[in-house]
């Protein structure tokens, strides 16, 4: 399968993510992050995640994903709608390193009785910077639009304890963006 992933990650209050997450799982660092994909040229897919550990494994804890994505493209542009996420990543033709992370064990998903972790692809293709604006259209949803540079995701000390809360798409996207920390576009065969 053809994979054109468009990937964008937002600083979040660290706090507020301990707060949402399951039993066993650490926050590794203030970041939401949303992996956003066109497979096939046809197929919209979209995940929202958070960088976590668990049981030594680092990696990405998913929080919500929608398999029908819808997938509109307009020059450089490509957006995607999923529920009440809009996002769009524009390209600007300048190229980066392979975004693969060496110590990305994969993706934990919610299963019966627990989380499975899916491994990562393999990819090794360079990346295309983007620009990026997305929003989550609820009372209280997080909006953003990139700067046009890439910041560094630096984790920081418990400072307030927030009540717990239900690890929810709802709940995370309720959760300020502070700033989008980049933003960028990978094509590979999955």
């Amino acid at each position: 399968m053809q994979v054109d992933q468009f990937v964008m990650a937002y600083y979040a209050e660290q706090d507020r993510l301990r707060a949402l997450l399951p039993e066993g799982f650490v926050s590794l660092r203030p970041v939401l992050r949303i992996n956003a994909e066109v497979r096939d040229g046809v197929q919209g897919y979209v995940e929202f995640n958070t960088a976590v550990e668990k049981d030594g494994q680092r990696g990405w804890l998913n929080l919500g994903h929608w398999d029908n994505a819808t997938v509109t493209k307009e020059g450089k542009t490509t957006r995607f709608e999923a529920d009440a996420l809009r996002i769009s990543f524009t390209g600007v033709g300048i190229e980066g390193g392979c975004p693969a992370e060496k110590d990305n064990a994969g993706c934990f998903f919610a299963q019966e009785g627990g989380y499975a972790l899916h491994r990562p692809d393999a990819i090794d293709q360079k990346k295309e910077f983007c620009d990026c604006e997305f929003s989550w259209e609820m009372e209280g949803g997080a909006h953003g639009v990139s700067e046009g540079k890439t910041l560094p995701a630096v984790p920081t000390p418990a400072q307030k304890n927030y009540p717990k809360e239900e690890c929810t798409v709802e709940n995370a996207a309720r959760i300020p963006c502070r700033q989008v920390l980049g933003t960028y576009r990978v094509q590979f065969e999955r």
